[in-house]
């Protein structure tokens, strides 16, 4: 039988340099022998490759885009309708007037807003901001926040670089040498260390930009000291929310850990899959908007606004926070149990609504593609990453949590037989991240 999912891997790498427009979505960073790599299809927690076999998706969920769940049809009967009127005009669509004047009222402390259509280019946006704000080039940062030349350019610089971000061997190719030194990183929940970068960077200075959290919570103080130390330079404090908006309440996880911003970035489950993103923040900054040029054609679209209104709606209306922590901490709470059961060690980390594990054994990249092959023979899309979304019920952690059982049971036996694992090409490793 013809493998339709290898042909168009075969002919991705002919056509696509790189394979994939998303480094997160390419099949050796799960398996690459295995791995089906595209769909035909999505429905819910479900997805179809190109051979039309049925896979319970319980990995990464469009890379944590698709918050409610693929095709919710409260978010795509409201994208058919305005596509039906016209996604684009001469003019300009109220909805993003309207999702301006909601995004601000979920977030008080802000004022304006401007769109973007995803989270780098809108990171890359709130950058500029801050830089045309205050006059100042050098960016002060800890956490991942996407390709652009602004974030890159900590790379260039021989001492102040991306090493526990990025893949070994990730170059800043491309990236302006000019640019060495602007981009300043710093560690998370480490005062001493922003000190340390203020210290030697902080007369020039234009911004502090932070994700909120990721795997490690923030102690009592930190954002408190993050805050007076922004407003001490008087330069504004950017919350990257792209990963973790959304996923602990509806809006930004800032507002329950005790931070207020000057300038907030959402993307990626805020229109649950369909192409949008934002930038909120305070009046005195957000003006400098005007006095950069800062305009795209396709930013004035309609579909990415209608899409993010829907969900946010449907958002409201179902709790979905709640239910996204509760189907995440039973994935943990059963990874933790199986592993016991089959004498594994893994360490489990992250939110409950984005959480993974790893393998704390002496070739954890190969036991993970082992794994990864073990869930997908039993029709499971799995990985060593949950990212929760609504459309996953408490029957499908069941079935999700039986499949983890087997394969944990093969990786254990393999652990003893080298031979079971002779032809199993490791992953790519991932993303690490100082927080």
């Amino acid at each position: 039988m013809t493998n339709k999912n290898t042909e168009m891997q075969a002919k991705a790498k002919q056509l696509i340099p790189g394979l994939s427009q998303l480094l997160s979505k390419r099949p050796d960073m799960f398996n690459q022998s295995v791995w089906p790599g595209y769909f035909s299809k999505a429905k819910g927690c479900y997805v179809w490759d190109l051979n039309e076999q049925r896979y319970l998706d319980m990995s990464i969920s469009g890379i944590g885009a698709n918050i409610l769940g693929y095709a919710e049809p409260a978010v795509d009967q409201a994208v058919i309708e305005t596509i039906n009127n016209g996604v684009s005009s001469s003019l300009n669509c109220p909805e993003e007037v309207m999702l301006a004047e909601k995004l601000v009222e979920l977030h008080p402390w802000s004022d304006q807003v401007r769109f973007a259509r995803c989270g780098g280019e809108a990171m890359t946006i709130a950058v500029r901001i801050a830089r045309a704000a205050t006059g100042k080039d050098k960016i002060a940062f800890c956490g991942y926040h996407g390709w652009h030349d602004w974030y890159l350019a900590a790379n260039v610089s021989s001492k102040e670089n991306l090493d526990e971000h990025l893949i070994a061997g990730l170059s800043p190719a491309g990236v302006p040498k000019a640019l060495a030194g602007t981009a300043i990183p710093f560690s998370y929940n480490d005062i001493d260390s922003l000190k340390e970068v203020v210290e030697q960077h902080g007369a020039e200075l234009g911004a502090i930009v932070m994700e909120p959290m990721r795997n490690i919570a923030p102690n009592s103080e930190y954002w408190s000291f993050v805050g007076k130390i922004a407003k001490t330079l008087g330069i504004p404090l950017i919350i990257d929310e792209i990963s973790m908006g959304f996923r602990i309440n509806c809006g930004g996880s800032h507002l329950l850990l005790g931070i207020e911003p000057d300038i907030a970035v959402f993307s990626k489950a805020l229109a649950n899959g369909y192409a949008m993103a934002a930038i909120i923040g305070k009046e005195k900054w957000m003006d400098a908007a005007q006095s950069s040029f800062i305009s795209s054609t396709m930013w004035t679209e309609r579909v990415g606004p209608t899409a993010a209104l829907a969900t946010i709606r449907y958002y409201e209306a179902n709790n979905v926070h709640d239910h996204l922590q509760k189907i995440g901490a039973l994935v943990k709470a059963g990874w933790q149990s199986l592993a016991e059961k089959h004498g594994l060690s893994i360490h489990i980390s992250g939110i409950d609504a984005l959480c993974h594990f790893s393998f704390e054994h002496d070739n954890p990249l190969q036991l993970k593609a082992y794994f990864i092959e073990q869930m997908i023979n039993q029709g499971v899309l799995a990985t060593n990453m949950f990212y929760a979304m609504y459309a996953h019920k408490e029957e499908h952690v069941d079935e999700y949590l039986s499949a983890v059982d087997n394969a944990f049971k093969a990786v254990k036996v393999a652990l003893h037989d080298p031979e079971v694992l002779k032809e199993v090409t490791p992953t790519t490793a991932g993303f690490k991240r100082l927080n």
